[in-house]
């Protein structure tokens, strides 16, 4: 692999940085030991322009390079946050905290831009100004839109702007990515179902709505199956579904359901929304039921802009040639989205090889991609912003 030789050398140190990360996750944007870390790292590095506190606690830092007759501006994006799940490695550097774990590779991330700025601020090979961007809350809490909303683009005149994620069972170290929809937009929908309780022995007495929802759950598989184009993709979900009641011999007054519905297209998007409203209003009607429905737009789109997926595929074949340049969109949701429909940029996957998947408790980041997401980082900023 033609990583940058300094990533080689420094592995061993990056790869400790991450561990330590990993035994310490911190949730959405409670990352205050996280982005210290981070913060006191970037100063061991010599960088001396750095912010904390954007988007509430993300950290910004900023490397000149040795010229600046360009004054081009690119940012760099890795997230900081964990999940609420129990790991379950019994890693040596598995979480000590219960309940929460990096089971996504944010970790990770962040340690590989971590490597890329220590390479970065050592050589400043480039003209112009690369701004570094730590993020909390991208699992669930819309951290990249907090810092988009508090200014980041404006404050540091960033002009275009690149991330990267983890992708298990992809080769360690190959890249994959595609122009346009990389990743879907994630809407929730919470849905109470409510009829009349009563005894299980009288059904006729009661509504039930237990019925209703069940028929609630199946109808709104044809969204998918019978109203959106069969070419275009669409994901509805329903992953709760529980009673106001823990009997075996009470029919519920009323039943919940909370899923997530995950789209490539503003226009599905809106239909969906649409149908799922009016199949859960007229189904529960049909069962002499009522419904109160709350639909809330989550991540939009995660759209790779056509000229910076091409610069982002040309860096990654410097590193690992044979960069995968139509890989399949995927329907998870990321909220990077947010920056890319500020600025121009792309969003790169990286591969983690075989194991677990994401937001699995036995998942791991593979530590053997570090070199080539660092040097992927470098070479963004090195060849987006070569040296006069």
């Amino acid at each position: 692999m033609p990583i940058k030789n300094r990533f080689a050398e420094t592995h061993a140190e990056i790869t400790g940085w991450r561990r330590h990360m990993h035994t310490i996750p911190e949730l959405m944007f409670d990352v205050h030991e996280t982005a210290a870390f981070v913060e006191q790292k970037l100063r061991d590095f010599g960088i001396t322009d750095i912010t904390t506190g954007v988007g509430q606690t993300g950290v910004v830092a900023v490397i000149e390079g040795n010229t600046n007759t360009s004054g081009r501006c690119i940012g760099l994006r890795a997230d900081m946050d964990a999940l609420p799940i129990e790991e379950a490695t019994g890693l040596p550097y598995a979480s000590t905290i219960p309940g929460k774990m990096h089971a996504c590779g944010h970790d990770g991330h962040t340690a590989m831009l971590l490597g890329a700025a220590q390479y970065l601020a050592e050589t400043r090979n480039f003209d112009g100004r690369c701004v570094l961007i730590f993020q909390p809350a991208e699992e669930g809490g819309g951290g990249g839109n907090e810092m988009v909303k508090d200014g980041m683009m404006e404050r540091w005149n960033i002009q275009e702007i690149y991330g990267m994620h983890n992708m298990p069972d992809y080769p360690v170290g190959e890249f994959a990515i595609r122009e346009g929809a990389l990743l879907a937009a994630a809407d929730e929908f919470d849905i109470y179902v409510e009829g009349q309780g009563g005894h299980a022995a009288a059904p006729h007495e009661a509504v039930d709505a237990n019925l209703a929802a069940a028929h609630v759950l199946i109808a709104l598989q044809s969204v998918a199956s019978r109203n959106v184009d069969p070419v275009k993709q669409v994901v509805v979900s329903v992953c709760t579904l529980r009673s106001d009641t823990d009997s075996h011999n009470v029919l519920p007054q009323k039943v919940r359901l909370r899923g997530t519905v995950r789209t490539l297209d503003d226009d599905v998007r809106d239909l969906a929304e649409s149908r799922v409203r009016h199949i859960v209003t007229h189904t529960v009607a049909a069962h002499q039921c009522t419904a109160d429905i709350t639909y809330e737009r989550g991540y939009p789109i995660t759209v790779n802009h056509a000229e910076n997926t091409v610069f982002a595929a040309d860096a990654a074949e410097k590193i690992t040639p044979g960069v995968w340049r139509d890989t399949p969109p995927i329907m998870a949701g990321e909220d990077f989205s947010y920056m890319l429909n500020a600025r121009p940029g792309a969003y790169m996957m990286i591969g983690n090889g075989n194991g677990p998947t994401v937001h699995h408790p036995m998942y791991d980041f593979n530590d053997e991609a570090i070199p080539a997401g660092c040097s992927w980082f470098a070479e963004i900023i090195e060849s987006g912003m070569p040296a006069s």
